[in-house]
């Protein structure tokens, strides 16, 4: 079966990385870039045993409907057996992530090489 490469957009950036994909959300992500991500999101963490990483590091607000995409992504990528990592570096994106409770659920890291080696944390309970 030949999948389709997704296309980037403004606030998503779509690539390959040692056999992931990693989704790069860009600038602001509130509830006007989550309409425009969740479509592409959905796609990638609809596929079965997907290997996902979300990198927020060219983020530079993110609220609650940030929250809502990235709880989504974790449940749909765990739904269907897959591993999803995440990247950030934002002190308060991850204060955000901290105040509630989702970094512990999807552990943020502070890169890709550091993401792949512990996606497999994030693979816990729903």
């Amino acid at each position: 079966m030949r999948r389709e490469p997704l296309p980037s957009t403004r606030q998503l950036g779509v690539y390959a990385f040692r056999g992931h994909t990693v989704l790069e959300f860009r600038g602001e992500i509130d509830i006007v870039a989550a309409t425009e991500i969740g479509p592409l999101l959905d796609r990638v963490t609809g596929r079965p045993g997907a290997s996902v990483v979300i990198d927020l590091r060219p983020v530079e607000f993110f609220d609650c409907s940030g929250l809502r995409l990235l709880y989504r992504a974790r449940v749909r990528v765990l739904e269907r057996g897959g591993r999803l990592g995440l990247v950030c570096t934002h002190p308060l994106t991850l204060r955000v992530l901290r105040v509630t409770g989702l970094a512990r659920l999807l552990p943020p890291h502070p890169d890709l090489d550091a993401a792949l080696a512990g996606s497999a944390a994030a693979s816990g309970p729903l």
